[in-house]
């Protein structure tokens, strides 16, 4: 071999684990909702440890994004995509903080329901598709939109969930494949049904196929869809409460699984014909959090009502493994706690840590493999948070509601790293692809990398 080609040679091999045959490799995106199957982890990502939004230090770019979305920005190579549902008279905002109102905002003007293609890079808009145009067939609380779901990407396709107001699939040059109505979607509290909170379940690309899980008032069911065609592989009833949990893609002995958080019907299915594999019952009676998978387990976590768990559960579960009073681990399950699980945030599994954010900014750090404490901190003082954490390269970041982001060690310690302000109302997870940390507050999207 001669010299001169050495440098050559370097790249391709460089290359080898982030392209196969000219294709994206799925690991280095972040395709729905919490990146790579929820894991909320993008290593190597090179991100800038310090920014500073009104002195334009390490930003990239910021956009306004018209409407109101608490979707998560979907990335997959140079292209960005967020969801808004807009409207001129819809003026309420958010209402951020520690509360307990229940009420819906009282809005029954015309939207807009949106999707937008936004080069990663440069922030310029590659295009923008409506959706749907109406009244919005359910209202909101007050710290949701019309518009939660975070869209599901594989480099050729993108999917959008807009609850009541449809099921969309376009290619990546914007043009739509398929759209599906479910009819109303009652996202509302089971208990008291005019608390009309709106839908958030996000969907999930995998193999080909579109997963959604619809826990509502009526008619709750799991089921797969081709993403070509959208035709309907396979459909089953869940019987479940109302709940905001999106699902997840595991593997084990060589087969894949979805798996599902709830309140009467926490569980697994096949995934190519739906079967279900395990279940159990218990937990928060509003479900939320998305299950995340790691060290051949399946963590879940949830709050409300007289529990709120955190459970491990193993892959090889089968049947019924809902735990007996005063148990904390049987045949399916190998440890969980009764108390001390989220309402809203889903976990974060990194390295040899699970981390449990909590609404008032208390953060319980664990072992992941026996569920013992490593450590107990809080942030924020009397701040609130809803977004989900992510990490990358040892960083933890975290944001509150009031828009500060905070960036912790991945350390059997609390080591408070930095604090960021946002200097606008922030309820979404952050997104995070190659180089590049991207926040989306109540009126923009912010790129924040290296300068």
């Amino acid at each position: 071999m001669k010299t001169k080609n050495f440098p050559a040679l370097v790249i391709i091999i460089f290359l080898i684990p982030f392209y196969s045959y000219g294709q994206v490799v799925p690991e280095r995106q972040w395709p729905g909702y919490r990146g790579y199957l929820s894991s909320g982890v993008l290593d190597n990502a090179n991100l800038p440890s310090t920014f500073d939004l009104q002195k334009m230090i390490n930003i990239k770019w910021k956009i306004s994004i018209p409407g109101m979305g608490i979707s998560s920005p979907a990335i997959w190579g140079d292209k960005l995509f967020i969801t808004t549902a807009i409207s001129d008279a819809d003026k309420a905002g958010f209402k951020p903080g520690l509360y307990g109102d229940v009420t819906s905002v009282n809005d029954t003007s015309v939207h807009a329901w949106k999707i937008y293609c936004i080069d990663k890079n440069t922030g310029k808009i590659i295009w923008e598709r409506t959706s749907h145009i109406g009244v919005p067939k359910m209202k909101r609380h007050p710290k949701s939109t019309h518009a939660n779901p975070t869209a599901a990407v594989d480099g050729k396709y993108v999917v959008v969930f807009f609850g009541s107001e449809g099921l969309y699939c376009y290619d990546f040059n914007g043009n739509l494949q398929w759209q599906k109505n479910f009819g109303v979607l009652k996202s509302v509290w089971v208990t008291m049904k005019n608390a009309e909170w709106e839908f958030a379940s996000s969907p999930i690309i995998y193999n080909d196929a579109v997963i959604i899980q619809c826990d509502v008032l009526e008619n709750s069911f799991l089921a797969s869809y081709d993403l070509k065609t959208g035709k309907e592989r396979w459909k089953v009833s869940r019987g479940e409460y109302p709940g905001w949990c999106t699902p997840n893609i595991y593997s084990y002995e060589g087969k894949t699984y979805i798996t599902v958080n709830g309140f009467k019907h926490r569980g697994s299915y096949d995934f190519e014909t739906g079967k279900e594999i395990w279940k159990m019952s218990g937990g928060g009676d509003i479900q939320i959090p998305t299950p995340i998978i790691g060290n051949g387990l399946i963590y879940f976590n949830s709050a409300h009502g007289r529990n709120s768990p955190i459970i491990a559960v193993k892959k090889s579960a089968s049947g019924d493994i809902t735990l007996k009073e005063g148990e904390t681990s049987n045949s399916g399950i190998l440890w969980s706690k009764p108390r001390g699980g989220s309402y809203i945030h889903t976990l974060l599994l990194y390295n040899n840590r699970l981390y449990n954010m909590n609404w008032n900014g208390i953060i319980n750090c664990l072992d992941p493999l026996t569920g013992n404490t490593i450590y107990d901190s809080k942030l924020g003082q009397t701040k609130s948070f809803i977004a989900s954490p992510v990490a990358s390269d040892g960083k933890i970041y975290i944001v509150d509601e009031e828009g500060t982001v905070y960036i912790i060690g991945d350390e059997d310690t609390f080591k408070l790293l930095g604090e960021f302000p946002l200097n606008d109302i922030c309820m979404t997870a952050p997104a995070i692809t190659d180089g590049i940390i991207f926040f989306r507050t109540q009126h923009y999207l912010v790129a924040v990398g290296n300068n």
